[in-house]
């Protein structure tokens, strides 16, 4: 086989060239520590870059919303639980006014203190995060939720009754905080199930007590055709008839018309309720029970207010128990909200943890391949520029040791 001399002369230089190229893109994967500097350096490699930054820049943002939505809650269980403490305060006084024989100027003074609760109370309710947003007005977080009217004492709602979400996931959301509506407004009157009242034209000393529904069945069968709203009527020396709205007999269920007679101290059950009272009832003396709590709510605002009056009044101790005892009972119920809320946004911040976790092992995870695609290998890459330097060297000494070798050099030597 014949090799021309310019044949010999570019395979020399081709050779250089590739050595050349080959050593530019080694010294460049040293210098920057990247094994894919642009997409041609390895096409597959490249779009396997792209996703994974794409995945941890998710996950990032992701992180970063668990982090402002932990701290947003973190706010709010820290709230309630201040709200909770205040409230069993309020309840403490409230059992102090019914359970102890005081002067009206003792209970003028529980009633200007439950006035500085319930300032408190407000400004609680007004909380808002480390960014200025209310906590408590839904996704009006922009607004002052809770209002009050300097002159009544009485307090509204500026908030709206939704739930503002924070995206911590692909089609993954957690609540950030609760409508304050939910939690301090709209409360069910009485026991929640219920309300036994005296009329407050009452001239016997009769006190209505706790009551309860203790018979569910009994209480399902008396709802089933709608709300009770019946009155329990006294007549002479304790005894007592309930009738409807209408002013027709409630029966049992064996159509008996509900009458009996009441002892000081005991109690008076139809329809699977329980109502205690004490005292003794003067003829003509009534008692209300409704089961209509959903139209009949009390905002924990107007408990204290309630409350607050009850006890300025001046009244007799039987009026001002019977009207504590209903209060109390609304204090309760919004007792009851604040710890199922308690509970709702524990169970939110454990989700939020969870996640948090979970971006923490994926992150590892993803940035472990991103470096095996991405980053070179120092050591062997040192090793590789020494080498392709040597052998381009080696190239470069051989051509130029042909390149001057002829026929004349030859017959020369």
């Amino acid at each position: 086989m014949r090799i021309s001399t310019s044949w010999m002369y570019q395979q020399s230089l081709s050779t250089m060239l590739n050595q050349q190229s080959e050593l530019a893109q080694t010294q460049n994967e040293v210098s920057t520590g990247n094994a894919i500097n642009v997409a041609s350096d390895n096409p597959v490699g490249a779009a396997q870059i792209v996703g994974l930054n794409h995945i941890l820049a998710e996950n990032t943002e992701y992180t970063s919303n668990i982090s402002s939505a932990n701290t947003r809650l973190s706010t709010e269980t820290s709230t309630l639980g201040s709200v909770s403490n205040l409230l069993n305060s309020v309840n403490d006084i409230g059992l102090s006014a019914i359970n102890s024989a005081m002067s009206s100027s003792d209970l003028s003074n529980m009633a200007t203190q439950l006035t500085q609760y319930r300032d408190q109370l407000v400004q609680m309710a007004n909380t808002t995060d480390a960014n200025g947003q209310a906590l408590f007005a839904g996704t009006s977080t922009t607004t002052t939720p809770f209002v009050t009217n300097s002159s009544t004492g009485a307090v509204t709602y500026a908030g709206n009754n939704q739930q503002s979400f924070t995206a911590i996931g692909a089609g993954l959301q957690v609540a950030n905080g609760d409508p304050g509506s939910s939690i301090f407004m709209n409360l069910p009157a009485g026991n929640g199930s219920f309300v036994a009242s005296a009329n407050a034209g009452n001239t016997g000393t009769l006190v209505v007590g706790a009551n309860s529904v203790t018979s569910t069945s009994a209480w399902s069968a008396a709802t089933a055709s709608g709300p009770i709203n019946d009155t329990i009527t006294f007549g002479a020396n304790g005894t007592y008839a309930v009738t409807n709205a209408a002013g027709n007999p409630v029966t049992d269920s064996s159509g008996n018309p509900i009458t009996g007679t009441y002892t000081d101290g005991g109690s008076i059950s139809f329809d699977g309720m329980s109502i205690a009272m004490s005292g003794t009832p003067a003829a003509g003396d009534t008692v209300n029970v409704q089961s209509d709590t959903a139209s009949n709510t009390q905002d924990v605002f107007t408990t204290l207010n309630n409350m607050i009056t009850a006890l300025q009044s001046g009244g007799s101790t039987t009026a001002i128990t019977n009207t504590v005892n209903r209060q109390l009972e609304s204090l309760n119920q919004a007792m009851n909200s604040v710890s199922t809320t308690q509970v709702a946004v524990g169970s939110r911040m454990d989700t939020l943890q969870q996640q948090s976790s979970s971006y923490s092992d994926l992150g590892v995870t993803y940035e472990s391949a991103l470096s095996d695609v991405q980053n070179v290998d120092i050591a062997t890459a040192i090793s590789n520029l020494s080498l392709q330097s040597t052998a381009l060297q080696a190239s470069q000494q051989v051509f130029a040791k042909v390149q001057g070798t002829s026929l004349f050099n030859y017959l020369q030597g």
